[in-house]
């Protein structure tokens, strides 16, 4: 998987968890960026990207994350 198609779904993942489908994000995207973010709906896109993707990020690599592009490589890395 890319990170064209990586970027893709956790944009249809946000539009679910932030209950707006006109969200549009790219890999600068930040959680200042984007209204309805805050930490109960980052939790939220966080368990979204982990069941998706069938992964599991560390408390570490979520608390680092200041990016969607930071969310993007991790699950790359992940990925395989």
């Amino acid at each position: 998987m890319n990170r064209e198609e990586i970027l893709g779904a956790i944009n249809m993942l946000c539009g679910d968890v932030f209950d707006n489908n006109a969200v549009n994000i790219t890999e600068n995207t930040t959680a200042l960026d984007i209204e309805e973010w805050d930490s109960l709906t980052h939790i939220q896109l966080i368990v979204a990207i982990e069941k998706h993707f069938k992964i599991k990020f560390t408390s570490s690599e979520i608390t680092g994350f200041k990016t969607v592009g930071e969310m993007c490589s991790c699950v790359k890395t992940k990925l395989g």
